[in-house]
């Protein structure tokens, strides 16, 4: 048992990791704007995650399955470490990095030790959401802007009673954007292990059922809520306040766009729905956080004209997205190098 939460360490390490960079995204523009608490910000944000992670968490998990299925425990251990390490170091220095870039860099590293081909069609799913995802939310943020901005020259809504309206809007969109976030995003934390799982299913007072992978998504969404408690609020304000100054009614528009690009892209069930009307439908990919709310703060100061935009602290972001796939593959190989012909543990 002990080997085996042992083995299980990485993946709780990079759930942390997800906590401290990816997750805090939803609420970084609230807190970054003043208007909410961190630690109101922090438990709102954790307890949407988790549940998310448990009721809808199984969707984007399929696709990155594809990609490549890793079948050993120690393998998945180094795959998760690889990312691990890879978004903690660029946390440090500041940058929201996508862990979704993190993990899949780190499965094709463990694709290219093994031999074993990399889902092609899995990949370009994957890396198109990259670049559509931030896209898609500064259109969102662009049209929701001017709505917003119609609704309230059409109500004048007194300005207390618009500050009660703002903060309870950012609390119901933050908790939307978390529960999308742990839906979409768990497979980046727990995904590797499900094929190796060591866990059986089990009834909880006779009510629910709890699948083997369920279990493991608890696992996952608890340690992303000790990560964004522990280390997130560095970049909560690099979101929040240094890309591009947010008002209170500004930072909404940002998290409700941002969260409804989580959403659409981690929901069997509004898949299913879209595809049972033969309508296209969204591939259910884990996307970026970061990018989706990067991309929903540019809509937004392009809405106002494009001016004050922190250009150089995007070209550092930028840099960070292309270079945290590159070194989560190559962390990856090394690692399992060392773990399979040092440590003789099957990867």
């Amino acid at each position: 048992m002990f080997k085996i939460l042992f083995l299980l360490s990485s993946g709780l390490f990079l759930g942390w990791s997800l906590g401290a960079n990816d997750a805090a995204n939803i609420f970084g523009t609230a807190v970054g704007t003043k208007m909410l608490d961190f630690k109101v910000a922090a438990i709102i944000c954790s307890i949407f995650i988790i549940l998310g992670a448990v009721v809808s968490g199984a969707g984007a998990s399929h696709t990155l399955g594809k990609l490549g299925t890793v079948t050993n425990l120690g393998g998945a251990f180094v795959v998760a470490l690889a990312a691990a390490i890879t978004v903690l170091w660029m946390t440090k220095i500041g940058l929201p990095v996508s862990t979704s870039q993190a993990i899949v860099g780190a499965i094709i590293g463990w694709n290219f030790f093994t031999n074993n081909p990399t889902g092609v069609e899995s990949l370009t799913k994957i890396v198109g959401t990259w670049i559509f995802s931030p896209i898609l939310s500064a259109i969102f943020s662009f049209i929701l802007f001017f709505i917003v901005k119609w609704f309230l020259g059409k109500t004048k809504i007194h300005l207390l009673r618009m500050d009660f309206y703002t903060r309870v809007g950012l609390l119901i969109v933050g908790a939307f954007g978390s529960y999308s976030l742990g839906a979409n995003n768990i497979a980046n934390v727990m995904g590797v292990f499900t094929k190796a799982s060591p866990f059986s299913g089990v009834n909880i007072l006779n009510l629910f059922h709890l699948s083997s992978t369920q279990i493991l998504f608890l696992l996952g969404g608890l340690a992303i809520a000790v990560g964004v408690f522990t280390y997130s609020k560095k970049v909560m304000m690099t979101v929040g306040s240094n890309i591009f100054k947010l008002s209170p009614i500004t930072a909404f528009v940002a998290v409700a766009s941002s969260s409804l690009v989580l959403f659409l892209f981690a929901s069997e069930g509004l898949k299913n729905l879209l595809v049972s009307h033969g309508l296209p439908s969204f591939p259910l990919v884990p996307v970026s956080s970061s990018q989706s709310i990067v991309g929903a703060v540019i809509g937004i100061s392009l809405a106002k004209g494009g001016r004050n935009i922190n250009f150089k602290l995007l070209g550092k972001i930028s840099l960070g997205w292309i270079t945290t796939p590159i070194a989560a593959a190559i962390l990856s190989y090394i690692s399992l190098f060392f773990m399979q012909n040092v440590f003789m543990l099957k990867v």
